[in-house]
């Protein structure tokens, strides 16, 4: 069972499947994609590894760079019509425009990140993405099957959690070399 704050975390739910819009707005919201009632965020961009409230493991996200990219095109467009809007309609002194629009730029940029790493954090456990597939197989199967364990398939092995075989790893770092 998962550790949650020192405490241990009761077990997720069976296998209900969440709709991917359902899943995406309880992240942005900062909600568990799962049952939308604990936090996704321990801190401000760091992914709690399981749901406070229902378990659902959280840790197999990889969000990377999708989020700030999403961020970075919203914030984008929208400062750019703002500033191409005000230019076409007033006269607006230089000065207050250099204050005005990298300041509301980095407001903006960083109140949306945290929404839109949650919303793709969900989006991600909606798709089963990642090592969330691995979930929903292991809720799927029946209870004592060991046949979808990350320990059986060697994929704990060196702690990577990133969903491929031990084997799959070797090989491929030899192909590099």
């Amino acid at each position: 069972m998962i550790e949650v704050d020192g405490k241990a975390a009761p077990a997720a739910r069976g296998p209900a499947e969440v709709p991917w819009t359902t899943a995406m707005a309880r992240g942005f919201r900062n909600r568990c994609p799962h049952c939308g009632e604990g936090r996704v965020f321990g801190r401000f961009l760091k992914v709690r590894d399981a749901c406070e409230a229902c378990g659902a493991e959280l840790h197999h996200h990889r969000a990377d760079d999708l989020p700030p990219y999403l961020v970075i095109f919203i914030v984008g467009h929208v400062v750019g019509l703002a500033i191409l809007e005000t230019e076409m309609r007033f006269e607006v002194p230089l000065a207050v425009q250099l204050a005005v629009w990298p300041a509301l730029t980095l407001v903006m940029a960083l109140a949306l990140l945290q929404p839109v790493k949650g919303a793709v954090v969900g989006l991600q456990y909606a798709l089963g993405m990642h090592g969330f597939a691995a979930i929903r197989r292991g809720r799927a199967e029946p209870a004592g099957s060991l046949a979808g364990s990350p320990v059986l398939s060697g994929e704990r092995a060196d702690g990577a959690r990133d969903g491929r075989d031990d084997a799959d790893r070797d090989t491929a770092d030899l192909r590099r070399a």
